[in-house]
């Protein structure tokens, strides 16, 4: 996972220490804050649940409905930009829906301003311009725009900080609170040079941000899916809780059937747990979707479904379909400048080992050759290609 994204998210939504037992003496509770309100939950849960199935036109068509009727708060801003953030999701390599993103935010924080400016508003103002910063920087970050991502990473920390002893709005500002402390303690532990950096921030708790980031999965109403999207990723490449992962990835993929992210992801765990021929029938669905030309399925799908189909196939001892998928794995990575990848890589180590059963020496040497040419000297790939160029010899 990217170190870079992990800092950003890190402090994307909080700081330690935001949630407590009830709201703060001299808060106006009474004052109903849309951030609560049932009726706009009622209104926008199946919206929601189209956003995350794809279904963003129909997301998007209600998003606008409630725009209209609250115009000068943040809160259909801000899920008209989590939408559009989806669409960037599917993949960071394609800008082209960054300015509409950035609009949508820079609205959201622009009314959000205006309502944490008002007493009985400040909190969910606060809410709104934490969370809008921190999508900021999570998108700067992926274009390396450094200085941008880090001012508004400050602003997002800096808004999340004015949120602190507020619970009334939890579950959902316990989503901050949870990534901070269980990052804040991860990022050290993996990138020590980064521990200067973190010094500056109070210190986390990374089995309490577990233990918050799963009841965020489990209530929470807005964040309950970036939750789930967190903490499967967190436990499958983290945690080495595999079966964990697995559970939130088969939820979230058949919650939204639709979301190429989700489904991609619960292919990699049925295969990485070894539940072959579930592996087999999604990966197979992934490249029929993306013939289709479904939405949201494209190169990456196509590399991860089209290597799980290789492994599958050459475990069936069908080598040429084996072949075939490791092949197709190679254009997909190909196409979409992804040469650097581990399915990249281990196609071309498999057709060249395959080729070397099979007595063809010139293949297998080209094929070794290109792994060596295209990988770093410290992979695991670039080590196994040069040990089995030296067996060729």
């Amino acid at each position: 996972m990217n170190v870079r994204i992990y800092f950003i998210v890190l402090i994307l939504t909080g700081t330690a220490g935001l949630v407590r037992a009830q709201a703060p003496a001299g808060v106006d509770t009474t004052q109903v804050l849309l951030l609560e309100n049932k009726d706009i939950q009622i209104a926008s849960a199946q919206a929601i649940n189209d956003m995350y199935n794809f279904k963003f036109d129909q997301a998007e068509e209600v998003f606008r409905r409630i725009r209209d009727r609250y115009p000068d708060h943040p809160i259909a801003y801000f899920l008209m930009g989590l939408s559009t953030w989806w669409k960037v999701n599917i993949n960071y390599d394609d800008e082209q829906y960054d300015k509409k993103f950035l609009a949508y935010i820079d609205s959201a924080l622009y009314f959000a301003k205006k309502l944490y400016n008002e007493p009985h508003s400040r909190i969910e103002g606060a809410f709104f311009l934490s969370a809008g910063y921190g999508f900021e920087g999570r998108l700067y970050a992926e274009r390396s725009e450094w200085f941008k991502s880090a001012f508004a990473s400050k602003n997002s920390l800096k808004y999340f900080g004015d949120c602190k002893g507020n619970s009334y709005l939890s579950p959902e500002l316990m989503f901050g609170d949870a990534l901070f402390n269980y990052f804040s303690i991860w990022i050290p532990e993996n990138y020590p040079f980064l521990k200067p950096i973190m010094a500056f921030f109070p210190k986390g708790d990374k089995e309490l941000g577990l233990k918050q980031l799963k009841t965020v999965a489990n209530n929470a109403f807005y964040t309950r899916t970036e939750a789930q999207y967190f903490l499967m990723r967190i436990l499958s490449s983290d945690e080495n809780d595999q079966q964990g992962a697995m559970m939130i990835s088969e939820y979230l993929h058949k919650t939204f059937p639709d979301n190429s992210y989700f489904h991609r992801y619960y292919a990699r765990m049925l295969y990485t747990l070894g539940f072959t021929g579930e592996t087999e029938r999604q990966s197979q669905q992934i490249l029929s979707r993306i013939d289709s030309g479904m939405f949201g399925y494209g190169d990456m799908e196509g590399r991860w479904a089209s290597f799980f189909l290789g492994q599958v196939s050459e475990r069936k001892r069908n080598i040429d379909a084996a072949k075939k998928y490791y092949k197709l794995c190679i254009q997909f990575s190909e196409h979409g400048n992804a040469t650097e990848s581990g399915y990249y890589l281990y196609s071309y180590l498999s057709l060249g080992e395959m080729a070397m059963r099979e007595g063809d020496k010139k293949t297998a040497k080209e094929c070794f050759v290109k792994v060596k040419k295209d990988s770093k000297r410290k992979d695991s790939a670039n080590q196994r290609a040069r040990d089995l160029l030296k067996e060729l010899r």
